[in-house]
């Protein structure tokens, strides 16, 4: 094997995308001798930060999830920890974590995985299925998962389950329009769902301006109440400065008072969370006085290690009693290039006074945090994700294909099988640039620089 140190967005696992020949598609004589069989790949990040920045014992990285795995939503049943994340057209959808110390993760696949239910065999690379809420309801012991889906004529679904380690149940479409729906559920069981819309028809004041939303949900019908819609935020924080792209709301219940969590600014430079106030789920909702909670929009552009785009946020309570919050951030290269995606990070929160703020998310972010009290850092090891400066070694010599290799607008069992000598590649007679699944097998990049 030749080593080589390479970097762009997404490593293509084996090279192993195949278009055929017009005469091969003309006799359709491609044989399982002419495919390509894959023995091994071996991957290992080299990226100067976790060299200068070794653990200690009692330290973990962040990001928690290296490489393109943005939008995360996090929620809690007891001492489980669930985390979702976009996946926009690439398959299974919605990518789903688990881990009992917000630490060390296990990667449980997809929660859109059946093809005759979820299909982005059509959808642009940004389309497909992004900006996924997961919520845990004690009250009828069960998970929802609701998400906006750009395919199939689907928009805004939701999903549920007993439990996420043993699938989900099929898509119920939503009836309202808008992206980046989450539902809560109030201590005397109601549920509500907040997203992001466009306000009102001819109330539009500039480009980039939106609203969010909050409806009433049915829990018996799996559905909003018509007629219960209300715009709860216009525009942002402060109306008069035009703020851009208010979405990704969150809703909690603290100390008899209700917070929404929103993104503002836009993915971008200027992303960030904001957080507002009220005494009911329905507004009106008042900003804190000390927002942006994150962000990560006023340092040099040429600072070192820089962490960038922070926001799209979520918060839960630690094993520990104390809050952190999940959000996406970039770790641009150092052409300034965005390879490794939007990943996802994690920050404690100090929710010590009427409003959360994110510890040291105003200042610029740095790559080791302290575990929370009793958590052992088992990261790369007992089936727990790595992170840093990782080394993944894959035989195909499993039944199972680690969850890690993902398919484009389609399943990977569509054109994978294994064999005697490994993974065997059975091409389609598709053009890469087509909007159709490809015989491509991905494997994110989850470092600046890596040998291969």
């Amino acid at each position: 094997m030749i080593t080589k140190k390479i970097s762009f967005l997404y490593f293509i696992g084996f090279l192993c995308f195949f278009s055929l020949t017009a005469q091969e598609k003309k006799s359709n004589k491609t044989s399982n001798k002419r495919s390509p069989v894959f023995s091994s790949v071996i991957y290992q990040g080299d990226d100067e930060i976790y060299k200068r920045n070794p653990l200690k014992s009692d330290e973990f990285y962040s990001p928690i999830l290296q490489g393109c795995y943005p939008d995360p939503a996090i929620t809690r049943k007891g001492e489980d920890y669930y985390m979702v994340c976009s996946s926009f057209a690439m398959f299974p959808g919605v990518p789903i974590f688990h881990s009992k110390d917000l630490v060390n993760w296990t990667d449980l696949g997809g929660v859109l995985n059946n093809v005759s239910e979820f299909n982005p065999h059509d959808t642009g690379i940004s389309g497909g299925v992004y900006a996924p809420g997961i919520t845990y309801n004690p009250h009828n012991d069960t998970f929802y998962m609701i998400v906006t889906a750009f395919t199939g004529n689907m928009g805004n679904i939701i999903v549920k389950t007993k439990d996420p380690k043993n699938g989900w149940g099929s898509p119920i479409k939503l009836a309202f329009n808008g992206i980046d729906p989450s539902i809560f559920f109030d201590d005397n069981g109601k549920g509500y769902v907040v997203h992001n819309d466009a306000p009102d028809k001819g109330k539009e004041l500039y480009n980039g301006h939106r609203v969010i939303k909050v409806w009433e949900y049915d829990l018996d019908k799996d559905q909003v109440i018509p007629g219960t819609d209300k715009i709860i935020v216009d525009g942002g924080v402060d109306l008069s400065k035009k703020p851009i792209w208010i979405e990704a709301p969150h809703l909690y219940k603290k100390d008899n008072h209700y917070y929404l969590m929103c993104a503002e600014g836009g993915t971008g430079d200027n992303h960030s969370e904001v957080i507002f106030i009220s005494d009911s789920p329905k507004g009106p909702f008042k900003p804190a006085p000390n927002n942006p909670i994150l962000t990560q929009r006023y340092f040099a552009k040429n600072r070192p290690d820089k962490v960038d785009w922070a926001g799209h946020a979520d918060l839960v309570l630690g094993p520990d009693n104390k809050y952190y919050g999940v959000f996406l951030g970039i770790r641009p290269n150092e052409k300034d290039r965005v390879n490794t995606g939007r990943e996802t990070f994690i920050l404690p929160v100090d929710w010590s006074g009427t409003f959360p703020i994110f510890e040291n998310g105003l200042i610029p972010m740095v790559p080791k945090l302290k575990m929370p009290n009793g958590a052992i850092n088992k990261t790369g090891n007992e089936g727990f994700l790595p992170n840093g400066n990782f080394t993944f070694t894959e035989n195909f010599t499993s039944k199972k294909l680690d969850y890690r290799w993902i398919g484009l607008r389609g399943p990977r069992e569509h054109f994978i099988s294994i064999v005697k000598k490994g993974l065997q590649i059975n091409p389609f007679p598709v053009n890469i640039k087509e909007l159709k699944p490809t015989s491509t097998l991905f494997y994110r990049q989850q470092a600046q620089h890596f040998f291969i």
